[in-house]
């Protein structure tokens, strides 16, 4: 309130000296600014290695799962196939039927290059409506899903790049109103590298650095419904980089960090524009007759950008739209640490922190994983504590994925 009258009094001053000044603009209350989007279940942790080193892949070593973090690791695989399927129950403290599975193959065709195919379903349960407590209950089980296919190609021993495509359905409309309704679709891009090098000789140990980056979802806005706004997909940067520790041939902890940001449009604050009046119509704005007239307009740019932008104009434009400025875009950045221990090949321990602006969503978690190899199988699994104040969906709940391993061991890195 306080803020507002300031700047009502300060236009009021500036008006005398210059009449040329007509309008105002009085910011709405709009202290957080969460980034939102379309199909936010893409952002979800499918497998449980990922999920428990604090929901990291983009520069971890490569697994079964490596299509939904970075697909070009796909080419450093020792092993010459493998399939991935994992399960991840959602709300589990609220309800029994949400849930995301998840399904993925890989091949490596030969020395440089590898191609892959996965399935993500979401499941939000079933949805029951009565009109009277005599009807019949009409069940709606919305839901969503998407396809992937990628190709990875090793540009040289150490890098690797891939380009994944994807095919996005979510079918979230409930035709009790409206029984033409039906699901939207879409399709997007994943643009990916990563690197891993040789095995060095350090003063007790041995040592391979890792890196890689992925830009996800890069895709055209869809709309839930025909007359519904448009939606950006969840278009992400990430970046990592970590390193193993190899201390011999029995034990490895391998660390790794990494950050991301949303390379969607922030939300602008918004005001309401009023007019002021001239009573003498004169054109001078004189002492006593400067007052608020009526409201023009409403819903207006304050600070920041419009949303109102095609999908690749809005990547660009999310570097710099911030109405915070600088401060502000650093926030969007999340950030996240992990580490694994791994014995013998067969069993692994892994944790893992997540953290995210308090401005920008609060998301701040602790994670816990192991992983278990028999002959041809990996069981993982992981486990979320959250340490804000915002309740992660997540959080207690146990997460496990299975790999099965074809032809281990039939490629040899180093």
């Amino acid at each position: 309130m306080k803020t507002n009258l300031l700047l009502l009094l300060s236009f009021v001053f500036i008006s005398k000296i210059n009449a040329q000044e007509p309008t105002v603009i009085i910011p709405n209350d709009n202290d957080s600014r969460v980034i939102t989007t379309g199909i936010p279940f893409l952002l979800i942790s499918a497998d449980a290695r990922a999920a428990g080193m604090g929901d990291m892949g983009v520069a971890t070593s490569v697994d079964a799962f490596s299509q939904q973090w970075n697909s070009s690791k796909y080419a450093f695989s020792e092993t010459k196939s493998g399939l991935g399927v994992s399960y991840t129950p959602y709300l589990s403290k609220l309800v029994n039927d949400i849930f995301l599975g998840n399904i993925s193959y890989f091949n490596r065709i030969d020395e440089r290059s590898a191609f892959a195919f996965s399935l993500r379903y979401f499941s939000l349960g079933e949805i029951e409506f009565l009109d009277n407590a005599n009807d019949e209950a009409r069940i709606q089980k919305p839901n969503e899903l998407s396809i992937d296919g990628s190709y990875a190609l090793r540009l040289s021993d150490q890098f690797s790049m891939s380009v994944a495509m994807r095919y996005l359905r979510s079918d979230l409309r409930l035709q009790v109103n409206n029984e033409n309704s039906s699901a939207a679709s879409t399709f997007g891009v994943d643009i990916s590298g990563y690197y891993q090098g040789e095995e060095e000789a350090y003063a007790d140990f041995n040592g391979r650095w890792r890196a890689g980056f992925a830009i996800q979802n890069i895709g055209p806005k869809f709309k839930y419904a025909d007359d519904g706004l448009d939606n950006f997909q969840p278009t992400t940067l990430r970046l990592g980089a970590g390193f193993d520790f190899i201390f011999d041939d029995y034990n490895k902890i391998a660390v790794t960090a990494e950050i991301a940001k949303f390379l969607v449009p922030t939300p602008p604050v918004l005001g309401t524009q009023y007019e002021y009046t001239d009573e003498n119509n004169n054109g001078v704005y004189d002492e006593g007759t400067d007052i608020l007239g009526n409201e023009v307009a409403s819903n207006v740019i304050y600070q920041g950008k419009s949303q109102d932008v095609g999908f690749l104009a809005g990547m660009f434009q999310s570097f710099g739209d911030a109405p915070g400025g600088f401060s502000e875009e650093i926030k969007e950045f999340t950030y996240a640490l992990g580490a694994e221990y791994v014995y013998q090949d067969s069993f692994a321990f892994r944790t893992g922190y997540f953290n995210e602006s308090e401005e920008k969503g609060a998301r701040k978690y602790f994670t816990l994983g192991a992983g278990f190899k028999a002959n041809v199988v990996n069981i993982d699994l992981s486990y979320l504590f959250s340490a804000s104040k915002v309740q992660s969906p997540l959080e207690n709940t146990l997460r496990f994925s299975l790999t099965f391993n074809i032809g281990a061991g039939e490629y040899r890195e180093y």
